[in-house]
């Protein structure tokens, strides 16, 4: 069940409720943050990476994985970041079931950063995190054999774009997926499947929708 905590914004004090928000386990169950309501909530002001994912534990199989830092839009205008509770110890490695995909609606450009990583660790990817080498346009991801750009703009993704993430892949020796907002200019599809390329696009309900056959295939077989 989701846990619900009242807070204070520290910038206008105005009071509010939060209530945590569930992400889909492995293994099916959800998973919720616990949170620490004894902790001020802490106003953002810059991004990073490692500050915008938490750790926590599965309450049913013990597996921790990283899910989006809880945070609170105040009415002033104010972001609030809200202090999680340490998690549990990582259960023993095994086969993990994949369920249903469960997607975050797409409101920001953050949205959809989180939304191609939740669906990059429902296809079994783990370790993402911010990519080491910046993409030339949209923002870079990194898992375990695999590196990912998310383009969250209204322009479509260009042949450069893909050739880029391609090349960027070859000198990593991994793999690579494109995700895509507004989709693809014609030439960048027909360069994508040259190369092997998966595309996706996001559609704002958060779920990424294959556009070509390679992508078909890693959504079928997964990381």
């Amino acid at each position: 069940m989701s846990e619900s905590v009242p807070m204070r914004c520290p910038a206008c004090r105005r009071e509010h409720v939060y209530t945590a928000p569930s992400y889909p386990c492995a293994c099916g169950a959800p998973v919720t943050p616990d949170l620490d309501g004894t902790a001020e909530p802490t106003p953002v002001a810059h991004r990073a990476w490692d500050a915008d994912w938490v750790t926590v534990s599965c309450g049913s199989c013990g597996r921790q994985d990283q899910w989006p830092q809880p945070e609170l839009g105040c009415a002033c205008g104010a972001v609030l970041r809200i202090a999680v509770a340490g998690g549990g110890s990582a259960p023993p490695p095994g086969p993990e079931p994949r369920g249903a995909f469960h997607p975050v609606t797409i409101r920001t450009a953050r949205d959809a950063v989180t939304a191609a990583a939740l669906y990059l660790r429902w296809l079994g990817y783990r370790d993402i995190r911010r990519a080491d080498q910046r993409p030339p346009s949209g923002i870079g991801l990194a898992a375990r054999g695999l590196v990912a750009q998310v383009d969250p703009t209204v322009q479509q993704a260009s042949r450069r774009d893909v050739e880029c993430l391609w090349l960027t892949a070859m000198t990593e020796d991994s793999g690579c997926v494109y995700f895509s907002l507004a989709g693809y200019a014609e030439e960048a599809r027909e360069r994508a499947d040259a190369l092997g390329v998966p595309l996706f696009v996001l559609d704002f309900t958060g779920t990424p929708q294959p556009v070509n056959r390679s992508a078909d295939e890693l959504r079928g077989s997964g990381g």
